[in-house]
């Protein structure tokens, strides 16, 4: 690890003018210090952001909740109210990691996790995403790697909250250039589609303050497989929330995980949901059309079978 300077920041404005041109945020530092330790990541100085009132909170409301960026894994999985009102976020934050790190890990720091690819964390490779000139995982093991893409990298996003997000249509409030922008989920990560070294839309200095959540889909749920129970990234996630009223389905939104490098979402998907019965030939159907167009690797095709039973597990889910 290269030295580097550090400062703790009482405001937003302060964070992002000590942050300057080459530091980084820190609040868990699960993924920022290991990316350090491994020469992937260098940084002039970090930022201490915990101590930035308001961003710790969890704020209900009829309409609309706000989850600030530094509240914890595990306060999102053990929030009773959370977990009623959105059970699919709950679901997800339950995924991940150990205990332990859902003690430490945060919101924001889920988000904006870096790629899990081996051949981006080895600290003596320079692929495609370190701005080398190959994507390794193209020709070699990758397993774990995404059905779609926009480049030539196959890295896919592997936030459990992401997923979730997605389905319950959530905002992500930033900030950026002295002011809050709102982004979608899908425009948190839209950049990583085109952009083989990006690995969100997120640019240096940008601070994710919060998000957003309407409460107009009050049924959600999210699944995921995994090769160990526990403590361990998933291979394919699947989210969904609706609205159900007698026994149809209403205003509906499904995404899948770890098979893009972005949150994986077809509109047709959503739209044909709408009116429908929740049964297995409907989830069926969803799936074909969430699955259209995949291209699988040499080691990865086993993914489409099993986002295909996640897609119905999940979507019967919601019928409670």
């Amino acid at each position: 690890m290269k030295p580097f300077e550090y400062a703790t920041a009482l405001t937003v404005e302060s964070a992002r003018q000590l942050a300057g041109a080459n530091g980084h945020y820190l609040a868990g530092g699960n993924d920022l210090l290991g990316r350090l330790k491994d020469d992937i990541t260098e940084a002039s100085r970090l930022v201490n952001i915990k101590a930035i009132p308001g961003l710790n909170r969890i704020e209900p409301g009829p309409q609309t909740w706000r989850i600030g960026a530094l509240v914890t894994i595990a306060q999102i999985e053990d929030h009773p109210e959370i977990r009623r009102v959105f059970p699919g976020l709950h679901q997800a934050a339950a995924e991940v990691g150990s205990q332990q790190i859902r003690n430490v890990a945060t919101l924001g720091g889920n988000l904006a996790q870096h790629s899990r690819c081996w051949y981006y964390r080895h600290r003596d490779i320079q692929c495609l995403k370190k701005r080398g000139r190959i994507c390794y995982a193209l020709e070699g093991d990758n397993r774990y790697h995404a059905l779609f893409t926009g480049n030539v990298c196959i890295s896919p996003v592997v936030s459990n909250l992401a997923i979730a997000l997605t389905a319950l249509d959530a905002t992500a409030v930033v900030w950026r250039d002295g002011q809050e922008r709102r982004m979608t989920m899908a425009e948190l990560y839209e950049l990583a589609w085109d952009n083989p070294t990006a690995h969100h839309s997120l640019r240096p200095g940008d601070l994710l303050l919060r998000v957003e959540i309407p409460t107009v889909r009050p049924r959600s749920a999210y699944l995921q497989i995994s090769d160990k129970h526990s403590f361990d990234w998933a291979l394919v996630s699947c989210a969904a929330a609706a609205r159900i009223e007698n026994g149809r389905i209403h205003n509906a939104r499904i995404a899948l995980g770890c098979v893009s490098p972005v949150p994986h979402q077809v509109t047709a998907a959503n739209q044909f949901l709408e009116g429908k019965n929740l049964d297995e030939a409907t989830a069926d159907q969803v799936a074909d059309l969430l699955l259209a167009g995949a291209q699988p690797q040499e080691h990865n095709a086993y993914k489409i079978p099993m986002a295909r039973a996640l897609i119905r597990r999940t979507l019967l889910q919601l019928r409670g």
